[in-house]
Formats: C-alpha cells, sequence, structure tokens
C-alpha cells in the first residue's frame, strides 16, 4: 500500500505503531512532516504536506492513541 497526503487516517495508524512512545499532542509539524516522509509506505511529494494536512494527521493519530 502506497500512502499519500490524503490517507489521514492510515497515516496516523503508521504513526502510532511505529512510534508508540511518543505522544502526539507534544509533536511539532517539522518533526512531524519528516516522520511521515520517512515512513516506508509513503510516496507522495513532501512539498504537498501543509500545515492543513499535518493537522489532520496529528489529530487523527491523537485518536488513535486514545
Amino acid at each position: 500500500m502506497s500512502l499519500k497526503w490524503g490517507d489521514v487516517l492510515d497515516i496516523a495508524i503508521e504513526l502510532a505503531e511505529s512510534k508508540p512512545d511518543i505522544d502526539p499532542r507534544y509533536v511539532n509539524f517539522v518533526e512531524l512532516h519528516r516522520w511521515i516522509v520517512e515512513l516506508p509506505t509513503f510516496s507522495d511529494d513532501p512539498q504537498r504536506g501543509g500545515e492543513k494536512v499535518l493537522e489532520a494527521i496529528q489529530a487523527a493519530w491523537i485518536d488513535e492513541v486514545q
């Protein structure tokens, strides 16, 4: 499966699984962007990851770990 920026929930699930010790409430967007782009299944243009999609991914990640 190849993840794109629009796959907000799937990205959040992968982050929750790959970073189990991280509290997503305290992750800054620079770090979040880097972690998403580094996911092995991510294959989208890194430049397209703007603040709105990062906010959505962070919110979904928070929901996923709660």
